[in-house]
């Protein structure tokens, strides 16, 4: 039996094209801003703006490690991921005040983890740990993406200031790594979706590539009816795209090739 059709609200369509509310193209990114050391107080930080979303994001770094690395000589590196109150149109109270986080919480502080562990080098960290804040200041759909895009600055920021300081002698940072969402609304394939597309999304899909184009990890789910291998690798292409333009962002301000080449 064929799925119900969903009814989609707050979506406009002209002559049945999809019209999307800022005039974007399909396959078109909002505006896309990241101002670095944004927190003075940080050993590095990056304010991301995508569209209307914005998030904060710091990183700080302390001399110790979990105890399950402890006695490797590698490093570590977690996240916390958190909304303030009125990021959304309603407030959504605090979870410290609620007494635990929920799962979608601790779901991104793990992804965003994931992301900055798969193009850092560990043992050139040393043991240490780095801890990611992500604070979305204004949620308007891809908060995980950008938090992901924006502790990538934040991160290089920080070891930045490690080699300077001579605390580290090489730059742990092995590639970029830059995130997007993608998605299936009505019948038209979009490239990073705001609150209102990705509410009404038949596949909402979120792709994680670093600057080599390896993929870090794909979190692609449907609504409704599942989606076909085919429509899997279109949207993956179509991510592809925004990510290789926010990778661009983020070698504009790290430039990680000249570090590299400067400790050979």
């Amino acid at each position: 039996m064929p799925a119900t059709p969903r009814k989609l609200t707050g979506l406009f369509y002209d002559q049945g094209k999809l019209v999307r509310s800022d005039q974007r193209l399909p396959q078109e990114m909002r505006p896309v801003e990241i101002v670095p050391n944004y927190i003075s107080s940080a050993e590095g930080s990056a304010l991301i703006r995508l569209g209307e979303t914005q998030v904060i994001c710091t990183a700080s770094i302390e001399d110790t490690v979990p105890q399950f690395v402890k006695g490797s000589g590698a490093g570590w590196i977690t996240s916390e991921y958190a909304m303030i109150p009125r990021a959304t149109a309603t407030r959504t109270p605090r979870e410290v005040t609620r007494g635990r986080q929920g799962g979608r919480t601790m779901e991104i502080q793990r992804l965003i983890g994931r992301s900055l562990r798969a193009v850092t080098d560990m043992a050139v960290l040393g043991e240490r740990t780095v801890w990611i804040d992500c604070d979305v200041v204004r949620a308007d759909g891809g908060t995980r993406t950008a938090s992901i895009t924006g502790s990538l600055v934040a991160l290089g920021l920080a070891f930045q200031n490690l080699l300077e300081s001579k605390t580290l002698k090489r730059m742990p940072l092995k590639d970029y790594v830059a995130a997007i969402s993608a998605g299936v609304v009505g019948t038209e394939k979009l490239l990073d979706l705001d609150y209102g597309e990705d509410s009404n999304a038949e596949v909402d899909m979120n792709v994680v590539m670093t600057g080599t184009g390896d993929l870090v990890e794909i979190q692609a789910t449907a609504e409704g009816t599942a989606f076909s291998l085919k429509t899997m690798n279109e949207l993956v292409e179509i991510a592809r795209g925004g990510i290789q333009k926010l990778l661009d962002i983020q070698r504009n301000i790290l430039n990680l090739g000249a570090q590299h080449r400067g400790t050979n």
